[in-house]
């Protein structure tokens, strides 16, 4: 069936597109949703005749688009999940626990538009989330997928990292105290000094 979109539809099209569909998809999903509408001679026209308001949109959508896609590449996520000592989850990462951590980092993104490595992920790792925006644009998300017990872990030689940074600061700050100091008393001892060998003559 030929149609024409009312609003962008993932791996279809944009707005204002004429595209052929089966059958079945277009009257049991684009047409009852309003995203589409059957290709005819009236409809082309109404479309037409908002070309260039539909022109504008698209281009609003593609300065967001860009805007987006530079802050969501900046992303790293980690989500903790249940799994055993080989690292196998007892379940799977899924798009929708991927939304909900961008949710939580203030990204509305639509659960779709998220593709998750082989559909869901099942073991522990690094992986890449890929975030389908407007048009072609595409932004890569590095994703860490850890257990309870590789959390606890990475706490721990986390804060024995941060414990030992701070004991070498301290280190450091003592010794150029001390060294201040020196460099302090060394011209009190060098002004004394003529001072003891007039005293003499």
């Amino acid at each position: 069936m030929k149609i024409i979109l009312n609003q962008d539809v993932v791996h279809l099209g944009e707005e204002g597109d004429v595209v052929e569909v089966k059958d079945g998809y277009a009257r049991n999903y684009l047409l009852p949703t309003g995203a589409a509408v059957i290709y005819n001679n009236s409809n082309a026209a109404l479309f037409k005749s908002r070309a260039a308001a539909i022109e504008k949109r698209k281009a609003e959508k593609r300065a967001a688009s860009a805007s987006l896609k530079e802050r969501l590449d900046s992303v790293s996520l980690s989500i903790v999940v249940p799994a055993g000592d080989s690292g196998k989850l007892f379940g799977s990462v899924t798009s929708a626990m991927v939304q909900a951590e961008l949710q939580k980092l203030g990204f509305e993104i639509e659960k779709k538009k998220i593709e998750v490595a082989t559909h869901a992920i099942k073991m522990t790792g690094t992986y890449t989330v890929v975030v389908h925006l407007y048009e072609n644009d595409l932004s890569h998300i590095k994703l860490t997928v850890m257990s309870e017990a590789e959390k606890l872990a990475a706490e721990k030689a986390k804060a024995e990292a941060e414990a030992k940074a701070a004991e070498e600061a301290k280190k450091a700050a003592e010794e150029a105290a001390a060294a201040a100091e020196q460099a302090e008393e060394a011209p009190a001892e060098a002004e004394e000094a003529p001072a003891e060998t007039e005293e003499n003559n």
